[in-house]
């Protein structure tokens, strides 16, 4: 596939006015699959995340990841001129996204009301901490304070320790992930009225994510069975409460793997695998719930059979006997995996740090697949200001997004 062909939302236009991880992660998604992502970041610095993780030169790997196949505008949006600008820029799009604290917007004059003013079908996604509405509305808050309330920090890490986090800023990606599906489904809704020939109200056309409602979301089914059974989840270290054996297991060569021998037949399988047949057949370890009260015994059963062999031919055994299981890889490991390789998830380009070019960086590739092949990258997060001129001098050329036909983009 070409990098610059087209994708299924071709001639869908978003103006991204989010910082950090969450709205843009949800901008990164829609520009993946051919949205025009115009991303308005303040002058001289820029997105904060440009200096994340900033190990040489002006513009971290993270931000050209984060911000891959958008165009960088630069505005001030506290000032007259920039606000200005977004109005008109407002008028030629479908999709806003930010992720400012409730109320910053309206402030500026380019909220939601303002916003449908200059274009009655654009489309407003909102991420924020706690959502739009609510006694904590109001307040700031980032995703590892919106992990800790919703409770995903309360289950990360050893029981015998602290609460921890995961190494990666999850509770944002999550919310970024919401934040485009609601864009999409209020694009679908607006097609739907247009379709029937009626207008779509503003509030079917603003979509509210709070991080600590995304985050919620996937905590499955912790609530309801401390309501139901008074059960409060404990951390459980590698494990997963109530499920065994399930764990990441030391190999004879100092690599880990993970093997997940929960299923009913795929225990007896891994039992028979590691030489204990006994274990296989035996009455009290015959579903998940008796198997998680001899986690202790049949981890250790497991982890010795592990130990006694390096990570590929235990990987091996375990794949012929049909047991699942993977290795813990490191980014190198990552990098040069067969099945990463060979689904396209693992793309060379070259990049700018800022200070010099590198020409061949592996960077992930795009999700979900659709179609016979990956779709590859089209540019990474740009320079600064790299497209303000392009972009705001044809701001008021272009078409308003009412006269967009999107029955073909989304079905």
């Amino acid at each position: 596939m070409d990098r610059a062909s087209n994708g299924p939302l071709d001639r869908v236009r978003v103006l991204e006015l989010g910082n950090y991880i969450a709205a843009p992660t949800a901008g990164r998604l829609l520009a993946d699959f051919g949205a025009e992502v115009i991303k308005i970041e303040r002058p001289e610095t820029g997105d904060e995340l440009r200096n994340w993780r900033l190990y040489s030169g002006t513009t971290s790997m993270l931000f050209r990841t984060i911000n891959r196949n958008k165009k960088s505008v630069v505005l001030d949006l506290k000032s007259e001129q920039g606000q200005a600008a977004v109005r008109e820029l407002a008028r030629s799009c479908d999709i806003v996204l930010e992720n400012f604290r409730p109320g910053t917007l309206e402030r500026w004059g380019i909220g939601p009301a303002e916003l449908s003013a200059e274009n009655p079908d654009l489309i407003i996604v909102r991420v924020s901490a706690y959502g739009q509405t609510g006694p904590r509305s109001h307040e700031p808050g980032f995703a590892a304070v919106a992990e800790a309330m919703a409770g995903l920090r309360a289950l990360t890490g050893e029981p015998d320790r602290p609460p921890s986090r995961m190494g990666v800023s999850i509770g944002d990606s999550i919310a970024g992930i919401y934040a485009a599906f609601g864009a999409l489904v209020a694009l679908h809704q607006r097609q739907r009225d247009r379709a029937a020939g009626r207008s779509t109200s503003v509030p079917d056309r603003t979509v509210d994510v709070a991080l600590t409602e995304a985050i919620f979301s996937v905590m499955e089914s912790l609530v309801p069975e401390y309501d139901a059974y008074n059960v409060t989840r404990a951390r459980s270290g590698g494990r997963l409460e109530g499920i065994a054996p399930s764990n990441a297991y030391a190999c004879a060569d100092g690599r880990w793997v993970v093997i997940a021998g929960n299923g009913d037949g795929i225990f007896r399988r891994l039992m028979n695998l590691i030489g204990r047949a006994d274990l296989a057949e035996n009455p009290r370890l015959a579903d998940n719930a008796q198997r998680w009260h001899a986690r202790e015994e049949l981890d250790e059963a497991i982890g010795e059979w592990t130990a006694a062999l390096p990570a590929g031919e235990a990987l091996a055994s375990l794949a012929d006997a049909g047991v699942p299981a993977g290795p813990i890889n490191t980014a190198a490991e990552i990098k040069a995996d067969e099945q990463f390789v060979a689904r396209g998830m693992i793309q060379h380009m070259p990049v700018s740090t800022g200070a010099e070019i590198l020409p061949d960086v592996a960077f992930p590739g795009i999700v979900p697949r659709i179609g016979d092949g990956a779709r590859l990258i089209r540019n990474l997060g740009p320079d600064l200001g790299a497209h303000t001129e392009e972009v705001l001098g044809a701001a008021v050329t272009e078409p308003q997004a009412g006269t967009h036909d999107v029955k073909e983009l989304i079905g």
